[in-house]
C-alpha cells in the first residue's frame, strides 16, 4: 500500500511500527563497520601452556566478539591443546629444537584446518617464534608486539619483566621490545628469585594452585623492580594475571594474555577498534 492513500494518523502509526521492527531485529544497533560473521578471519590457538591461561584467551576472544555484535555471534577459532607435561620436560632439558618441531607441526595442522593466523597462548613459547614463523605460510601474532604497543602507548621507556626463567633470562622477549619499540626491560637480578618465580608458575599457577604467600612474594619482586626504575611491569607469564590485578600494583601493569587476546580479536575482525577485550571478573 502506498502511504499517499493512508490517513495522516495511520501513516504515523505505520512509520513508528516499522521503526520498532528495525530496532528489534537481530543485530540491530551493530556498527556498520563490523564485518559479516562469515568474513571474520579464522584463528588457530596453540594452548595447553597452561590450560588455565588458554581458557582465559578463549573467554577473552569470544566475549569481545559477542559484545561487539550483541547477538551471541562467535568468532571462528581452532584450538590445539598441547601436553604441558611434555613441553615442560623438553624445556627443562633445553631441547628447544624439539619444542620448535612440535609448534611447527601444530601450526601446519591448524593451517590445514583453515586457520589464517596463529596465536601461541604463552610467553615462553615465543622463544621458538622465529623458527616456526619461517616454516609456515600464515602469520603468527607475536605477544611482544601486543605488549610493546601498549607500553609505547603509555609513553613508558623502562619496564620490569617477570615470567618463567626462560622469559626472564633468554633475550627473545627483551630484545624484541628493545629492537621494535625502543623499550628497556629489567628483570629480577637474583637467580634465586628468578628460580622461585619460575617454580610458582609451574608448580602452583599452572596447576590452578593460588597461595596468598606466593602472591605476596610476586608483589615483593614487582616492588623491587619499581625501585630499580621500572615505570611499569610486564606480567610476562600468562598465568600471573590469575593472582596479580592492576589494583595490587602502584605502577601500570601489562597483562600479556589480555593484550595478546586483543591483538587476536583485531586480527579476526580485520582491523583494530571493532571489539574490545575487557579484564575478566
Amino acid at each position: 500500500m502506498h502511504l499517499g492513500f493512508v490517513p495522516t494518523m495511520m501513516k504515523k502509526f505505520l512509520l513508528l511500527l516499522t521503526f520498532a521492527i528495525v530496532l528489534d531485529a537481530p543485530g540491530a544497533g551493530q556498527s556498520d563497520q563490523l564485518p559479516p560473521p562469515a568474513r571474520m578471519k579464522t584463528l588457530g590457538l596453540i594452548g595447553g601452556m597452561s590450560w588455565y591461561s588458554t581458557r582465559d584467551y578463549y573467554r577473552y576472544i569470544n566475549k569481545a566478539v559477542n559484545d561487539a555484535y550483541d547477538n551471541n555471534t562467535n568468532p571462528p577459532l581452532i584450538v590445539f591443546n598441547l601436553n604441558q607435561q611434555r613441553t615442560s620436560q623438553l624445556q627443562d632439558r633445553h631441547e628447544w629444537d624439539e619444542i620448535a618441531s612440535i609448534f611447527v607441526d601444530t601450526s601446519k595442522r591448524l593451517q590445514a584446518a583453515g586457520a589464517q593466523g596463529i596465536v601461541f597462548c604463552a610467553n615462553t613459547s615465543h622463544k621458538v617464534y622465529d623458527t616456526v614463523a619461517a616454516r609456515i605460510d600464515i602469520p603468527i601474532l607475536h605477544i611482544g608486539d601486543a605488549t610493546g604497543r601498549a607500553i609505547q602507548k603509555q609513553g613508558l621507556k623502562k619496564v620490569g619483566l617477570i615470567g618463567t626463567q626462560y622469559t626472564m633470562e633468554d633475550p627473545f622477549l627483551i630484545e624484541w621490545l628493545k629492537q621494535h619499540y625502543g623499550i628497556e626491560t629489567v628483570v629480577p637480578q637474583s637467580p634465586a628469585v628468578r628460580r622461585e618465580l619460575h617454580r610458582i608458575i609451574h608448580q602452583e599457577l599452572g596447576l590452578g594452585i593460588f597461595k596468598p604467600e606466593s602472591k605476596k612474594y610476586v608483589l615483593d619482586q614487582i616492588d623491587d623492580l619499581r625501585k630499580q626504575g621500572a615505570q611499569g611491569i610486564i606480567l610476562g607469564c600468562t598465568e600471573f594475571p590469575l593472582i596479580i590485578k592492576p589494583s595490587d600494583v602502584s605502577i601500570p601493569t601489562f597483562d600479556t594474555a589480555l593484550l595478546h587476546a586483543q591483538m587476536a580479536v583485531d586480527f579476526i575482525m580485520g582491523k583494530p577498534g571493532l571489539a574490545t577485550v575487557k579484564p575478566l571478573d
